[in-house]
């Protein structure tokens, strides 16, 4: 039986109180994180179509998806780390890991459906690593995803002696250079996992656990939940969907370089902070993270279509980074500050 949430344990994001009074159905949609944040993206594409011949383009467009497939996939299992309180920061070397694993594979005569399923499960394992590294042993998630995301990505460049594996064979690129119903199969991978995780996340009780950990995680102990299962199994999550997008990108490109998703992290930190998710834990979406990778993506394509040289390019994503997680710290204090002045106004017994 799943516990129910008390004074002292959080809501999760998108609960509502039932004896809350009635408001126009409009008027909570546009309280809505993810609406607002779907407009300003509506907008801006309205803006990069009219100053930018070459936004709204066929080709333009397919390529930000692609593009879109592995960060989106990354970004939302991290949005499920950061709502259990948590980060990984290996998620970018896992996915470069996971791409080499597969083509590793491959090349040593392994089905290509066996070789994807190893990669993915070797991602698996580093999850499960992590999360007894930190359930167990106590070592902070800081430390131990930085730890993790210099073994995999170093391992990474041992199996390939630093040289990107190629010569795949046409099996390989399937599922990423294939189309079904006009979109790249990669897209339609992406739009499953944003999916399927956004309804466990919103529907599920043992995937609602997640929130209650992050947002106090004694209470929720103290509610009978396994908070050490909990977190556990989301560090499984977050290494299983990056070695996946590895896998895809690997794919797509039909060459696996151990250099592959460099700066990954960051991205799907951004996102989900952009979408919701807060550093302290207890709140977030995955459809929210999936928008914000899509902001971050847009501003990323409409400095291509400038022509931005690409070092202000990563100044510009390292900034995005910076005013999320600012913006983010400074709510957090605004809502304590209320809160504080809500129970100094409340008549004593």
């Amino acid at each position: 039986m799943s516990p129910s949430p008390t004074k002292s344990s959080p809501t999760p994001a998108g609960t509502g109180n039932a004896s809350a009074p009635r408001t126009n159905p409009l008027t909570q949609l546009t309280r809505v994180r993810e609406f607002a944040l779907l407009v300003f993206i509506v907008v801006l594409a309205l803006i990069l179509s009219v100053t930018s011949s070459s936004f709204a383009s066929t080709g333009n467009l397919i390529a930000v998806a692609l593009g879109l497939a592995s960060s989106g996939i990354v970004a939302t299992g991290m949005l499920v780390t950061l709502a259990a309180g948590g980060v990984d920061l290996s998620v970018g070397s896992v996915l470069a890991l996971g791409g080499v694993i597969a083509a590793v594979a491959v090349n040593a005569g392994v089905p290509v459906p066996l070789a994807f399923a190893l990669a993915i499960l070797c991602g698996s394992l580093i999850g499960l690593i992590n999360g007894l590294l930190i359930t167990r042993v106590g070592i902070n998630p800081l430390i131990t995803t930085l730890g993790t995301m210099g073994i995999a990505r170093g391992a990474a460049y041992v199996i390939t002696q630093g040289s990107p594996i190629g010569g795949l064979p046409d099996s390989f690129g399937y599922v990423g250079q294939n189309d079904f119903l006009g979109l790249p199969l990669p897209v339609w991978v992406l739009a499953a996992v944003v999916l399927v995780a956004d309804f466990l996340m919103r529907r599920l009780a043992w995937a609602r656990q997640v929130y209650y950990v992050g947002g106090n995680e004694a209470a929720a102990r103290l509610s009978g939940i396994a908070a050490d299962r909990v977190k556990l199994r989301v560090y499984v999550i977050c290494s299983t969907l990056a070695a996946l997008a590895g896998v895809l990108s690997a794919s797509r490109f039909s060459v696996a370089a151990p250099s592959e998703g460099l700066g990954i992290e960051l991205i799907a930190i951004a996102g989900g902070v952009i979408g919701g998710a807060s550093l302290a834990g207890g709140q977030g979406r995955v459809l929210g993270a999936f928008l914000g990778v899509l902001l971050v993506a847009m501003v990323n394509n409409a400095m291509v279509l400038y022509q931005v040289p690409v070092y202000w390019q990563q100044m510009v994503s390292g900034s995005i980074l910076l005013v999320a997680v600012t913006s983010d710290i400074l709510s957090q204090q605004l809502r304590r500050r209320r809160a504080l002045r809500v129970t100094r106004a409340a008549p004593t017994a």
